[in-house]
């Protein structure tokens, strides 16, 4: 039985991104990114590559004392999209959250992607699972999107100048 799943991702700009998150989209997905939401996992995130007109990507790494450091690792899922055998009919546009991974189709663990424009190039290889819900979030996603980047290291080369993250993300709504 498929569920929805109504979140509130509350940025440290006092923003918030409000979300539905459907299983029967990505079953897999979603319950891996709900339950690192009931463990608190995503306090303190921040983004850590934002590519304007394209996506705003966390779920990886905190800032402690002026330190960045990496989340613990979670265990790989199932990458559910067409390439993967995986019939997902959500499209990449503003607004949707997809699962982040390597190129190895099957290595998504916590770190996930919301779109900032339509890219239908991410169509049927990465595992969408939910959308924004109301224009106030798209404009929270388009305003992270369009913040000064650098590149602190070849490894980061699309970090926000200025820090921003998730203060955490609240399950507001569960229905079946």
């Amino acid at each position: 039985m498929s569920k929805k799943y109504y979140l509130t991702i509350k940025l440290t700009n006092d923003k918030d991104i409000n979300i539905v998150c459907d299983s029967a989209v990505a079953p897999k997905s979603v319950e891996q990114f709900v339950s690192l939401v009931k463990q608190n996992y995503y306090d303190g995130t921040i983004f850590h590559r934002v590519i304007a007109n394209f996506m705003i990507q966390t779920g990886g790494y905190k800032i402690d004392q002026n330190c960045l450091t990496e989340l613990p690792s979670v265990p790989s899922i199932e990458g559910e999209f067409k390439t993967n055998g995986y019939d997902n009919p959500l499209k990449h546009q503003l607004g949707v959250i997809s699962m982040a991974r390597t190129m190895d189709k099957n290595s998504a663990t916590s770190q996930f992607f919301i779109c900032s424009a339509t890219c239908p190039w991410l169509d049927g290889e990465y595992a969408a699972f939910g959308q924004t819900i109301d224009e106030q979030s798209n404009q929270a996603v388009l305003e992270i999107s369009n913040m000064q980047t650098c590149a602190p290291h070849p490894a980061f080369s699309d970090f926000p100048v200025k820090e921003i993250g998730i203060k955490t993300i609240l399950l507001t709504k569960e229905e079946e």
